[in-house]
């Protein structure tokens, strides 16, 4: 796997959540930033061996807006 990509949603609380597509990860944070560094180390926890571990994480990241018509 040369990659792995979550979907990240606004969190309804205030922040973000982020759950990886075909993989069991999932975490949670206040900011992008933070959210960026908390899936690296979730990525490095979940694949504990360099040689499986993807080299890209893809962040897909879902906005909903709602305008009145």
């Amino acid at each position: 796997m040369t990659e792995i990509i979550f979907l990240v949603e606004d969190d309804p609380e205030g922040g973000y959540t982020a759950r990886a597509i075909g993989e069991s990860i999932f975490t949670q944070a206040d900011t992008l930033k933070d959210l960026k560094t908390y899936l690296r180390d979730a990525v490095h926890c979940h694949f504990e061996d360099e040689q499986t571990r993807p080299k890209l994480i893809r962040l897909h990241i879902v906005h909903d807006e709602v305008i009145a018509s």
